[in-house]
């Protein structure tokens, strides 16, 4: 190599001319570039030498505009095509004399980059490029162009993230859906996700916290999900929609129903005075009371059940959606039903002052409580009152003569629960509330149950349906869903009375419950204190009880039972495990909400009392919050007996992330707090 040789070499990965000025040592040689720079270069870091001519370092401007009015990529398809069909390769000179005419040294360059830099026609072999075959140029340029759409999109994406994080109205595509999945699994599984590091990536690129809770509060900023968004009811497989088919269905099931399979047994029973008895919100009628005065004067409870089996058959599409969803799903922000509302709170529901199917229960109990004697019957009711527990309860309180019915049902549900004491029922008494949040979330209300005599006698003759309905199924030897629990290892006697009365004790019990148990045969229930027992009081909101109603109808009519032993086994397991996730969806959900309502009232002082010990050493225990029905955890600096009542205000609460911590108030405090509320 001579002096004023001119090559091409790379520096920090682009290419530059450079003019050879002499050697350095036995093989490197030091080459100047037009900014009078100099570069120590061995022979093969140098990827092209002009021959023949001789350049200085002023010359390398002139020579490199010359040559880039030629660098033009889209005209390498020309030569490629004509390589391709005259089967040659190619070399700088070669292709500089093909598509220019003119193998001039800038020209000759001009057709090396080409060559070099081309990534779609041409491999180098040796100090010649071979044209591609047309099936993998055609693959390149796929691969391209899916590349360049990909950055589009990511550009796109970017935008758009760019401008909903300030604030403005975003319109997303289904191109951008991958990317907000992959923030939404993030926040919701966090570093259990499996596209963490995408999520990470992402939330960097765009500037925010790299965490769960960035990708949470990104999502909130961009309008997709809500700042009190249900993680609990998305991490769940529970569907929070119905489909438009289902939908359609539902309206086609409307306009013609299928045929009433019971209608020449139905009993007529809309004589008789029937009474709804429900919360005022619960739009899902699905039980009924009577009270009948036979003939020797006995009186026969009559207990009906909404018939949503008149408007579904089973395997058909109604059936397998239900089927899916297993229950309503009961949340502070609403339900989430298992029929959609157009069938569950109408045509299925027991309508005031409507006649309607409904599977009934007859029962004669004896002066003790015990069941004499049923009847199970397909039915026509016509409800007369839709009552919630506060009216009836009015009513019997008041004592109003004008429904001695509702009177005698409420004594009787008196008798029928003490006869189940005598069975070895074991009763809980613990608060229970129920949260409800409403206005777009700005009003949380809680509110306590009273185990009022409504609440009561609506309970017990819930359970004596299922009890006769056991009892049927058990007779027959019918297939249906019996529910059982085995018999809990509660506290000694020496244990409880060393307990204080009341909370105290029911925790303690209620801590020795065990799970209960679904299965095909029948075996007894613990706490309800029942040989047998099958619940099928719940036909619009439970699947299980929807089963029972199936096979009990399909026996009573002299057909064989739509569902097999091995599918009703089938059944119930599917059956339990969601049930149990909608469960956990409803105590997460609730908990959310009740940490976010004593967040909003930390100002507030409340009336505790000490449950029990969850870890005494480190002086944590289970509180009750009286006034809200709410149990949860508190860590005491100071010894605290079981039981003890003192008053407390929330020092932190945070419901995103499931913290609650209380402080104790200090008497004379409280006395203040109360004193300047009133």
């Amino acid at each position: 190599m001579e002096k004023g040789t001119l090559v091409e070499f790379k520096h920090q990965g682009q290419p530059r001319l450079g003019v050879v000025d002499r050697p350095e040592g036995k093989k490197n040689w030091v080459v100047m570039d037009d900014r009078g720079q100099s570069h120590t270069l061995h022979p093969r870091e140098m990827s092209y030498e002009v021959v023949g001519e001789r350049y200085t370092p002023a010359d390398i401007s002139a020579f490199l505009n010359e040559a880039e009015g030629y660098i033009d990529p889209s005209s390498l398809e020309v030569a490629w095509e004509f390589l391709t069909e005259s089967e040659e390769s190619a070399d700088p000179a070669s292709l500089a004399a093909l598509l220019f005419s003119d193998q001039s040294p800038p020209l000759c360059y001009a057709a090396h980059r080409l060559l070099s830099e081309d990534k779609i026609y041409f491999k180098q072999k040796g100090d010649r490029y071979e044209p591609r075959p047309a099936s993998q140029v055609n693959e390149i340029k796929h691969q391209m162009e899916r590349e360049t759409q990909r950055q589009q999109e990511w550009e796109s994406f970017m935008a758009k993230a760019r401008q909903g994080l300030a604030g403005e109205a975003v319109a997303w595509d289904k191109t951008d859906r991958p990317r907000i999945e992959v923030l939404e699994r993030f926040a919701l599984l966090g570093e259990e996700s499996s596209q963490r590091n995408q999520a990470v990536e992402l939330l960097n690129a765009m500037g925010c916290a790299s965490t769960a809770a960035g990708a949470f509060d990104t999502l909130v900023a961009w309008g997709l999900w809500q700042p009190h968004e249900n993680l609990a009811l998305r991490r769940s497989q529970i569907p929070s929609q119905f489909s438009e088919d289902t939908l359609t269905m539902v309206q086609q099931r409307l306009q013609s129903p299928p045929p009433d399979l019971d209608d020449p047994q139905r009993l007529d029973l809309t004589p008789l005075k029937v009474y709804t008895v429900d919360d005022a919100s619960t739009q899902e009628i699905d039980d009924g009371l009577s009270l009948e005065t036979l003939e020797d004067g006995r009186q026969r409870i009559w207990i009906h059940i909404a018939d949503p089996t008149r408007w579904v058959i089973p395997g058909d599409d109604l059936d397998l959606e239900a089927r899916r969803r297993c229950t309503t799903v009961y949340l502070p922000t609403g339900i989430i039903p298992m029929f959609p509302a157009e069938l569950a709170t109408g045509p299925m529901s027991l309508v005031q002052g409507q006649i309607c199917c409904a599977l009934s229960f007859g029962i004669v109990l004896g002066e003790a409580g015990d069941v004499q004697d049923y009847t199970i019957a397909t039915s026509l009711i016509k409800p007369t009152y839709r009552l919630t527990y506060e009216d009836v309860d009015e009513l019997l309180e008041l004592g109003i003569t004008a429904e001695p019915e509702l009177h005698d049902l409420a004594r009787w549900a008196q008798v029928r629960g003490q006869w189940r004491v005598t069975q070895g029922a074991i009763n809980i008494n613990m608060p229970e509330s129920v949260i409800k949040v409403r206005e777009a979330e700005d009003d949380i209300v809680i509110e306590v149950l009273e185990d009022s005599s409504a609440r009561q006698m609506v309970a017990e003759m819930m359970i004596l349906a299922g009890e006769v309905a056991a009892h049927y199924g058990q007779t027959h030897d019918l297939a249906i869903p019996f529910r059982s629990q085995p018999q809990p290892e509660l506290p000694s006697d020496e244990e409880l009375i060393q307990l204080p009365t009341g909370w105290v004790r029911d925790s303690a019990i209620r801590r020795c419950m065990t799970r209960s148990e679904v299965g095909v045969t029948p075996s007894r229930h613990a706490t309800l204190g029942l040989n047998s027992y099958s619940q099928v009081t719940s036909p619009i909101r439970r699947y299980l009880d929807l089963i029972v109603h199936f096979q009990l109808k399909a026996h009573l009519r002299g057909d064989p039972p739509p569902f097999s032993s091995h599918e009703v086994t089938e059944l119930a397991q599917g059956a339990s495990t969601a049930a149990y996730e909608a469960t956990l969806v409803e105590r997460q959900t609730k908990r959310y909400w009740a940490l976010e309502y004593l967040r909003r009232n930390q100002s507030e002082v409340w009336d505790v009392m000490l449950l029990r010990w969850l870890r005494e050493d480190d002086g944590l225990g289970l509180i009750m919050v009286e006034d809200l029905g709410l149990e949860l955890a508190m860590r005491f600096n100071r010894s605290v007996a079981l039981g003890e009542q003192f008053q407390v205000r929330v020092s932190h609460a945070n419901p995103r992330q499931d913290i609650i911590r209380f402080e104790e108030v200090a008497t004379e405090e409280a006395d203040s707090s109360l004193a300047a509320s009133a």
